[in-house]
């Protein structure tokens, strides 16, 4: 695996590096384990302490971080901007609020004595994280899981390497122990190691369904918790009353941001008879006002897509979707730059014998459906392997929310733009994944969530029925 910094905008190779080498994996594991030892009995204001600098640090490198990513996989530099102080902000909420959510729960039973879950660490987490984001994917690891206690082994995508280990130096120049997060540039047969070594106790993935399954399956051999976060097609449902002044402002936003590299893109925009041609002509729009050119400077609107073989997969998935029936309304023409630049494209007339209908398109190509219910927009909705997020436009925030119920996601917003902030749980269903990460849910991804009993001296009255009961138990 070749892990390179190529420009998407100039194709130029900027920097190789060289792959971990076994011993460097054994020292790095070795290092993480031993400081698990130490975190198990550390004071847990002391790691508050030192990602309150962690925060510092990111925003102090602000600008350096934000251009690596820019020149690296070619968001624009406002999104990376934007990207780096979300960092910190999830940094500084899991500073401030973990303790108070570690703290032990009691809990009420018939048993006899006290009963307490405490939430311990469990140990060295490895992380696998992707490209289109590459700092807010690790941070949201990494911020819950210091404070828990788990040390933890960053294997990133292999085009984005110089990201990777800029953010893994700004965490440990802030003070943050060596060894609580190591970026490493492994090998596949690496990974597979790394999951089944007895001193690792989970894994942590963000990324491709093949990605997703190989590691589900090297962690269930090996008996480790894993979490992970797959692709996505997610719906925007516009509904017949829904405001199209708004509408107008996001679904165009919603479906470019990131390039269109982003699981939680709206995909798929879902919308009622009575609108939709107005809806297909403010995106098509909106799109033509996209300014495709150097993502570092501020006048540029359309970044390029990653990488030269991924514009080529979605040209490839888009010509089948065209073979298959689908009508082009806007877009599927070159773009006369050097960079990896992708035309924004819309969509219709798409079946579901289509592949558009059931292939998650990762980058900017939004299918557009014409519904005449709301129980076909929900059926449309829910009818794709995927289960991310959702957005619905509606002028009932209540009945939004109905449908809302009725979508299988694991993240749904009415009237809004997507949010992603620590306090706000992020994952899916069904080939989307599973577990979450950020919020509470994320932060006890990976805890021993220890049952502690305690009473001055045995309950005697009831001990022999209960052994009775085990005998009972016994002879079943």
């Amino acid at each position: 695996m070749a892990y390179k910094t190529v420009n998407p905008y100039t194709n130029e190779l900027i920097k190789e590096y060289d792959e971990t080498t076994d011993q460097e994996l054994e020292e790095t594991i070795q290092r993480a384990h031993d400081l698990y030892k130490t975190f198990k009995k550390q004071d847990i204001k002391e790691r508050s302490k030192i990602l309150h600098k962690v925060a510092d640090n990111i925003r102090e490198r602000a600008d350096e971080l934000a251009r690596t990513c820019t020149t690296e996989m070619g968001k624009l530099l406002v999104e990376a901007q934007g990207e780096v102080e979300l960092c910190a902000v999830i940094v500084e909420y899991f500073a401030d609020h973990a303790e108070e959510m570690l703290k032990p729960e009691e809990v009420e039973t018939t048993a006899n004595g006290k009963a307490e879950i405490h939430h311990q660490s469990t140990g060295v987490i490895m992380m696998i994280e992707p490209w289109n984001f590459p700092y807010y994917q690790m941070i949201r690891v990494f911020a819950p899981n210091f404070m828990v206690g788990n040390p933890m082994i960053l294997k990133h995508a292999s085009n984005t390497p110089s990201s990777a280990q800029l953010m893994a130096d700004v965490i440990e120049e802030a003070g943050a122990p060596k060894g609580s997060i190591t970026n490493l540039f492994m090998n596949y047969d690496q990974v597979a190691e790394t999951i089944a070594d007895k001193r690792i106790q989970g894994v942590a993935l963000t990324g491709s369904e093949r990605g997703g399954s190989t590691v589900a399956k090297a962690a269930g051999e090996n008996l480790k918790q894993s979490t992970l976060e797959l692709g996505g097609m997610d719906p925007f449902i516009v509904m017949e009353d829904a405001d199209m002044d708004d509408v107008e402002e996001i679904a165009w936003r919603s479906r470019i941001y990131n390039a269109g590299q982003e699981c939680t893109s709206s995909k798929r925009f879902i919308v009622m008879d009575k609108v939709y041609d107005d809806f297909v002509e403010r995106l098509k729009n909106n799109f033509s006002k996209l300014k495709p050119g150097d993502p570092l400077k501020e006048e540029t609107t359309l970044a390029p897509m990653n990488s030269k073989k991924a514009k080529e997969e979605l040209q490839e998935q888009l010509d089948e979707a065209v073979d298959a029936g689908a009508t082009v309304v806007y877009g599927n023409e070159p773009i006369d730059l050097p960079g990896q630049f992708f035309k924004p494209t819309i969509l219709t007339d798409v079946d579901r014998d289509n592949p558009a209908h059931t292939t998650e398109m990762f980058g900017p190509v939004a299918v557009v459906y014409k519904v005449s219910s709301q129980e076909e927009a929900i059926e449309v909705a829910n009818d794709n392997p995927y289960g991310l997020g959702a957005i619905v436009f509606t002028g009932d925030s209540d009945r939004g929310a109905e449908i809302a119920e009725k979508i299988e996601t694991g993240m749904v917003y009415i009237n809004n733009f997507r949010y992603s902030l620590p306090e706000l749980p992020f994952g899916g269903v069904k080939r989307s994944g599973y577990g979450r990460e950020m919020s509470r849910i994320g932060l006890m991804a990976f805890v021993n969530d220890k049952l502690i009993l305690k009473a001055d001296k045995p309950d005697m009255d009831n001990l022999s029925s209960g052994l009775v009961a085990s005998k009972n138990l016994d002879k079943k």
